[in-house]
């Protein structure tokens, strides 16, 4: 009965930490879209002035346009990287999982996308071929 209990222990631990890092890529995602918004308005809108008003935490500062702008994007590429990392831990979390649960490896999970070189190589011998 102790043996059982201490797997169900286990599974359930794992499964709430997996859970938790979905969680936290959605509140990762949610405040990555909001710096989207603000840098299209940035960039898009003339009749913002030189000095915008950001709201960092709970205090708002007054700032240089160009300066809140390079914060922005700074903490996009923050953001992007806080994701792809948690990203890439879940997946080895969700393997963790099933193999607690006694349950195979999830095929083809680990796959990545080819990378920007890696297409064009293709295309050029795709390319080549026609």
């Amino acid at each position: 009965m102790e043996r059982v209990l201490t797997y169900l222990q286990e599974v359930e631990e794992k499964a709430e930490d997996l859970l938790g890092d979905r969680r936290q890529i959605v509140d990762l995602d949610i405040k990555r879209n909001q710096n989207r918004e603000a840098l299209r308005v940035l960039y898009k809108d003339p009749s913002v002035p030189d000095k915008v008003t950001v709201c960092f935490g709970s205090m708002f500062l007054s700032l240089p346009k160009q300066k809140t702008k390079e914060m922005i994007e700074r903490d996009q590429k923050q953001l992007d990287e806080e994701i792809n990392q948690l990203r890439t831990q879940l997946k080895i979390k969700l393997n963790t999982l099933y193999e607690a649960q006694g349950q195979p490896e999830i095929k083809g999970f680990n796959l990545s996308p080819l990378t920007h070189e890696e297409m064009s190589a293709i295309n050029k011998v795709i390319g080549e071929t026609e």
